[in-house]
């Protein structure tokens, strides 16, 4: 017997109710140094706008870089395999995980901070001049996605460990867009990914927020 509507809606609503793609939160925690804010025209405008200089106009806050994230997605996992050939027939066996690469997709500012910022980071990655890597500490960090419920709880988390970003898309420039947002979105690699209890993942984003803000002071 074929399933009812009130079935669906039923096991729906035991579950308590569906989870929303646009319910999310992301945290990140970026290398210290690209962080650093050293953009004279950013400055300038604090200057002219009779906000003074102090330590906050040199540096980036984190949760700022969150709140520009358009969109992004919970990465996905496969179960790599290979061939083996025994006895005349083909035999998968079981190689390791492949988890895929998660791209997010951000809001872009006048000030062009968070742009300024990936550059930052990506530089600190590979050299662009002499191609020298950086010590894999010095450039990777730790990013939690969550997903939230209507309320903005966390309800499902997974942190990204030891990621860092491997490209940026261009931006669009036309005169026939007036009204449209500029955006561009980045593809971060990562070791691994593992899935944490959502609020104690909640917990630890805003440690690793305040343990990069405290390390820069």
């Amino acid at each position: 017997m074929a399933n009812s509507i009130d079935d669906l809606k039923s096991t729906i609503q035991n579950h308590g109710g569906l989870a929303m793609q646009n319910r999310f939160n992301i945290i990140f925690t970026p290398p210290k140094l690209s962080l650093i804010n050293l953009d004279a025209s950013t400055l300038l405008a604090g200057l002219i706008s009779g906000g003074g200089l102090s330590i906050k106009n040199f540096i980036n806050d984190p949760r700022d870089i969150s709140m520009m994230c358009k969109s992004t997605s919970m990465p996905g996992r496969q179960i790599s395999t290979a061939e083996h050939a025994a006895h005349k027939e083909q035999h998968k066996y079981i190689t390791g995980y492949i988890d895929e690469d998660v791209t997010c997709e951000f809001h872009v500012t006048q000030d062009f901070f968070i742009r300024n910022m990936f550059d930052n980071w990506m530089a600190q990655v590979l050299d662009s001049e002499t191609y020298t890597v950086s010590y894999k500490v010095d450039h990777v960090a730790d990013v939690v996605i969550q997903q939230l419920d209507k309320q903005n709880n966390p309800i499902y988390a997974v942190k990204l460990k030891n990621a860092f970003p491997t490209s940026y898309t261009g931006m669009t420039l036309s005169n026939e867009a007036a009204d449209t947002p500029q955006t561009f979105s980045v593809t971060f690699s990562y070791d691994k990914f593992e899935t944490l209890n959502p609020v104690a993942g909640f917990g630890s984003g805003i440690k690793s927020v305040a343990d990069r803000i405290i390390n820069i002071l």
